[in-house]
């Protein structure tokens, strides 16, 4: 019988200290570079120590986290974190995401994520790669709000967050993914024995999920449409559907993984049933949280058919086709 366990397997493990936590055994693999190589030549090293994971017992002198980091610092000058590809050197400007220095909105023990994961440190970024017209959190995806926090202390906050029972570390936003510079940094800080977790829309270039790979114990995925015209009307989003199924197949394969989708109303028939079908023929061995707490917020009154509540019945034939079609519910 399929339950919780058996799908997030390597994440109980964490919890339960029968393995490490995915970045502390990247903190392990021993790595050779100069920081002036090219990033082609980085990532050729980059991809080889993760095809022989040779995790050593004693602290290298440079680490695939240390190279990560290394990359990472290059894409932001040329950033790439994101499928929009600005291309901009965040050291001076901002891309589509407003994203400037990072900035935390927010950070708490949240108890308002799925039962597995309580209490989970959340630790909110502002700024975001879409632009939602219907986002619950425009207030800080939208807007550069919150405050810069160097990397040691936030990984002292997380350390405190242990103490006081958190089971995981919950990126998230707005979107972490142009953050994930600074998530590398507070993970070289960082020692503790937990699970990190991607909390994201998933709009992440290829570059980004190879620098998340060894990294991140469980993904916690937003699939949001069935298709690229809702996206891109709602969403103002290019390409939506080639770039998350990639993405969630990729993230499949390296770690666990947990899929939300909140159902809009009027979008069953076109959004809610095809990602239900997709994933039941290419995640089988995923959770879903098929979510019904959707609410016009934002901009969501400038468009008909999202500009109310969804129904309950709505919700239900979502559920009822995830369970014909044998889908974990979370």
């Amino acid at each position: 019988m399929i339950n919780e366990r058996k799908i997030l397997t390597s994440y109980f493990n964490i919890l339960e200290e029968n393995k490490s936590a995915k970045y502390l055994d990247c903190k392990q693999i021993s790595v050779s570079y100069n920081s002036s190589d090219s990033i082609d030549k980085l990532w050729s090293i980059h991809d080889q120590a993760h095809k022989n994971q040779q995790i050593s017992d004693i602290n290298p002198k440079f680490s695939l986290l240390d190279l990560k980091t290394e990359i990472a610092c290059k894409i932001y000058k040329n950033c790439c974190f994101c499928e929009r590809r600005c291309g901009i050197n965040r050291n001076n400007k901002t891309g589509n995401c407003k994203v400037e220095q990072t900035r935390i909105a927010s950070e708490f023990l949240h108890i308002g994520e799925e039962r597995v994961l309580i209490p989970s440190h959340t630790i909110f970024f502002s700024g975001c790669t879409f632009h939602c017209e219907f986002c619950q959190n425009w207030d800080i995806s939208q807007e550069n709000t919150g405050f810069y926090i160097e990397p040691k202390k936030t990984s002292e906050i997380i350390h405190k967050g242990m103490m006081q029972g958190s089971k995981n570390v919950n990126w998230v936003g707005g979107d972490p993914t142009p953050n994930l510079l600074y998530i590398l940094q507070v993970l070289k800080e960082l020692n503790e024995n937990i699970p990190q977790i991607w909390n994201s829309n998933m709009y992440c270039s290829r570059e980004s999920m190879k620098l998340l790979e060894g990294l991140i114990d469980l993904y916690l995925t937003d699939f949001k449409y069935g298709n690229d015209i809702c996206a891109k009307r709602l969403s103002k989003i290019d390409n939506y559907l080639e770039i998350i199924q990639r993405n969630h197949k990729i993230a499949y394969e390296n770690g666990d993984m947990i899929i939300r989708h909140l159902v809009l109303p009027n979008h069953v028939e076109c959004c809610s049933k095809p990602i239900i079908k997709w994933i039941s023929e290419n995640l089988s061995n995923s959770a879903l949280n098929i979510m019904g707490q959707y609410r016009p917020e934002f901009h969501a009154r400038n468009y008909e058919d999202i500009s109310r509540y969804v129904s309950s019945e709505e919700v239900a034939e979502a559920r009822k086709y995830a369970s014909e079609l044998n889908i974990y519910q979370i």
